[in-house]
């Protein structure tokens, strides 16, 4: 797994500044004003940070940006990086401006004079955050020419002395952040460092390729959290057909790479409570089936396991903190191929419900994988709460494009606490409509139902389809995160790719509503 980069709270020291390497980072508000370590480094430089801070470009300068102030003079430094950024500002800002200056930065080392800044343990969240790199499969860093490697007298290549697929990669330098309470913020950035692990491990799943991550790797990566203290079983395919999820095992018995559900189980409270549950989507690959996709961007299709991989984030990150709540989280993985045994489009199949679904298009099967899974979850653990997380449809990404997650749900106050625990982690979802019919462009002349409603409405019927799988009175929301599991390019926090969508919100809902 990716770690997160290293973050080391320190007491203020003026004597380290002059020998400090990589780039210091200086904080300041509007006003330009310097505090001690400021005043420091702006006599080593002999007056140079003043001068800007006195600038048109400075007050130019917006909230939460960074100007770099190259090689200065005084310092060992390669460079200043003069922070805009209040004092008091808040929890959101201050991640997106370490954020910034991680990009800022790039891999080198950092030195943050963060004084008495209200938020330090956001801003090295965001530095965090944005310091994610998934290289483990390069042999040679950006910066090294891609020519054949020489030959050398010890028989080895320029790759293998470095190490390829491991050593190869650049390891970032330190992050020292120096504050007057060093204490206390590094008690306030504890559960951070456990949800950056949470996110890093969710982007790192959905960042993987499909020949690395097979349903066979996912449950074992899954199944190495036990060290945790999750509880985690893996159900195989012979006990998945006990159960009877012919919808689930209709998704993937054109592959090689057999089907599975994983179960796990964080229990955080004495009290026995009936749980949270959380479902994910793990399509790992996913070619449409028989109903094959186009071949344009069909490489995208390793990220169509972004609801499990979330759902695992969210496990990883309620064990690291200890968290004093009863979740479950169910994944459902599956590979989607087309072969002699593939599904075809027409077939009907049976779900653990005991409902029949006509297959009208085999590239729709994350439903079928949900209904499934979302069934069992509710059966065997009667949770006071479903939330599930999928890679389900392209038309949500018509309907909000890559800003917004679209969130459908039973329960007006359920869902208004999931919308709320996302915004106050920046993460952005919308509320989107439910309703009778919708849901009757559902129906089949053959079975039950149809697995598809037609191209009008695809993400609003995908989500009736998946109401039907939920127990009355269950407090229910659907995420469908086709359009920001994964980014072609950099967001607030995370560099293009993977983002980890999710993590925060869930682990906010969970803390906010969940904990006693």
């Amino acid at each position: 797994m990716t770690q997160p980069r290293a973050v080391d709270f320190r007491e203020t020291d003026l004597d380290a500044i002059a020998a400090a390497r990589g780039r210091i980072v200086v904080i300041s508000g509007a006003e330009g004003r310097m505090d001690k370590a400021a005043r420091r480094v702006n006599r080593l430089t002999r007056g140079a940070l003043a001068r800007y801070l006195e600038s048109d470009a400075f007050r130019r300068q917006k909230e939460g940006t960074v100007h770099e102030l190259s090689y200065p003079a005084g310092l060992a430094a390669e460079g200043i990086l003069v922070l805009r950024l209040e004092r008091r500002a808040d929890s959101l800002t201050a991640r997106r401006a370490g954020a910034a200056v991680a990009r800022a930065a790039g891999r080198g080392g950092l030195l943050v004079l963060a004084g008495n800044l209200a938020r330090a343990a956001d801003l090295s969240f965001g530095i965090v955050l944005a310091s994610y790199r998934f290289d483990v499969h390069r042999t040679r860093r950006d910066d090294e020419e891609d020519a054949p490697a020489e030959i050398s007298g010890t028989g080895k290549d320029a790759a293998s002395e470095k190490g390829a697929g491991s050593g190869a990669k650049e390891d970032p330098g330190p992050v020292t952040i120096m504050v007057s309470k060093p204490e206390a913020v590094a008690a306030a950035a504890t559960p951070l460092a456990a949800l950056a692990e949470g996110i890093f491990f969710t982007r790192d799943l959905v960042n993987e390729p499909a020949n690395i991550l097979t349903t066979t790797e996912f449950a074992a990566r899954l199944a190495a959290m036990q060290e945790l203290g999750l509880a985690v079983e893996i159900l195989e395919e012979d006990e998945l057909e006990k159960l009877g999820m012919g919808a689930l095992l209709a998704v993937g018995q054109g592959s090689q790479s057999p089907s599975r559900l994983v179960v796990m189980q964080w229990r955080g409270r004495a009290g026995g409570d009936a749980p949270l549950a959380l479902v994910g989507k793990g399509v790992v690959f996913d070619t449409g089936g028989i109903s094959l996709k186009p071949a344009r961007g069909m490489e995208d299709m390793t990220m169509d396991m972004g609801g499990a991989a979330v759902v695992a984030g969210v496990m990883r990150t309620l064990a690291l903190r200890r968290a004093r709540a009863d979740v479950v989280g169910i994944v459902g993985l599956v590979e989607n191929m087309p072969d002699g045994r593939a599904t075809r489009p027409g077939d009907i199949v049976r779900a653990m419900k005991g409902d029949t679904i006509e297959v009208i298009n085999t590239d729709a099967e994350g439903r079928l994988v949900l209904a499934d899974a979302l069934w069992y979850a509710q059966k065997r653990f009667n949770p006071c709460g479903v939330i599930d997380l999928a890679t389900l449809t392209g038309a949500i990404i018509i309907a909000l494009g890559h800003e917004k997650t679209g969130v459908f749900s039973n329960d007006d106050s359920f869902c208004e606490a999931l919308l709320k625990a996302a915004e106050a982690e920046g993460e952005g979802a919308w509320r989107m409509p439910l309703g009778e019919a919708w849901d009757r462009a559902l129906k089949s002349d053959k079975a039950d139902m149809k697995n598809v409603g037609g191209r009008d409405a695809g993400a609003i019927t995908a989500a009736q389809f998946l109401q039907r799988f939920i127990r009355r009175g269950t407090p229910w929301a659907h995420l469908d995160i086709a359009g920001t599991a994964q980014l072609k390019k950099p967001a607030d926090l995370a560099p293009k790719g993977a983002t980890g969508w999710g993590v925060m919100a869930l682990d906010r809902l969970i803390r906010d509503h969940y904990e006693g």
